[in-house]
């Protein structure tokens, strides 16, 4: 019972954090821009006007278009809660892995790019269509940058691979572990849709691919998506601070263990969202037919993080 607890107060965590860090970036944003900003708890404040308002549903949409952002948010929270953030022992690490946390991102994505194109629009195709493609190049780096730290540690149980890494500090800084780590961030950058993939702070049809998704929606069903698109974000955040430097994450069910990973937890997220802000404030948006060529980096990045660590064993 103890360790269900720490389960449902760790998913409660991630639910209750992820749009709190989209406030944080935008206003980290904000103020390397010279700009006041919205507070950092400003998404708090649209989900809450998002989920009172009246849905609008356009005529041409089909039950497809209902069901998606409830699968959307199902799944990501799914994937979101397989992540170990606080524990490493956890009661849902026998549920699912490594590839079970990677499908249920792709059955998200999938189904988002489904209910763009369900009305018919053109901006809901053109973005299904760009986000396919990202999805294409940017799912199988997932899997073979963690794959690459799966191999040391023997299992694709992220937990195990925590443990791991925490029984050897050294294999922190090995080739593999480095590699893996700039792929993963590349690739979190576009699944997330950031910059210099994406930019979640415009509606330009020639630039938008997330937005372009989620543009037919509105009230209950924009709140889960979005809600959704932050527990992703927190997802990625919490998979390059936990697995590549888990200092701090509980190994065993203790008050002291627990209150030390939470606010281990805060700083890792902490510094990753200044890293991302930075980086955003610093580049500009790619080019539509460059975004290929950067994910096919991490892809290689990915790879090379596979043979490092398998010539390493």
């Amino acid at each position: 019972m103890e360790s269900w607890a720490i389960e449902v107060a760790q998913a409660a965590l991630v639910l209750g954090l992820a749009p709190g860090l989209v406030g944080v970036v935008r206003w980290l944003k904000a103020r390397l821009q010279s700009r006041r900003g919205a507070p950092p708890w400003q998404p708090y404040y649209e989900l809450r006007k998002l989920f009172g308002k009246e849905v609008v549903v356009s005529r041409n949409a089909s039950w497809l278009f209902r069901l998606a952002p409830y699968v959307v948010f199902a799944s990501t929270a799914a994937a979101a809660c397989l992540v170990p953030a606080l524990a490493v022992e956890r009661p849902l690490d026998g549920v699912g892995d490594l590839l079970v946390v990677v499908y249920l991102l792709l059955l998200a994505t999938v189904f988002l790019a489904l209910a763009g194109l369900d009305p018919g629009s053109a901006f809901g195709g053109m973005g299904s269509s760009r986000e396919m493609t990202v999805a294409a190049l940017a799912e199988p780096t997932v899997a073979l940058a963690i794959f690459a730290l799966a191999l040391s540690a023997g299992s694709t149980n992220l937990g195990q691979i925590v443990a791991r890494t925490l029984g050897d500090p050294a294999a922190a800084l090995s080739p593999g572990h480095l590699l893996a780590f700039a792929a993963l961030f590349i690739v979190m950058l576009a699944e997330s849709g950031r910059l210099p993939v994406d930019n979640p702070g415009t509606h330009l049809e020639l630039t938008m691919i997330h937005e372009a998704m989620v543009l037919e929606y509105s009230g209950r069903y924009l709140a889960l998506i979005e809600w959704a698109a932050a527990l992703k974000l927190l997802l990625f955040f919490a998979l390059l601070g936990n697995l590549f430097v888990p200092w701090g994450v509980a190994v065993a069910a203790e008050p002291g263990a627990l209150a030390l990973a939470l606010a281990s937890l805060v700083v890792k997220l902490a510094v990753i969202a200044i890293v991302v802000a930075l980086l955003e404030t610093r580049v500009a948006k790619l080019r539509l037919f460059r975004v290929p060529e950067l994910l096919s980096v991490s892809f290689v990045l990915a790879l090379l993080a596979v043979t490092s660590s398998f010539l390493a064993r």
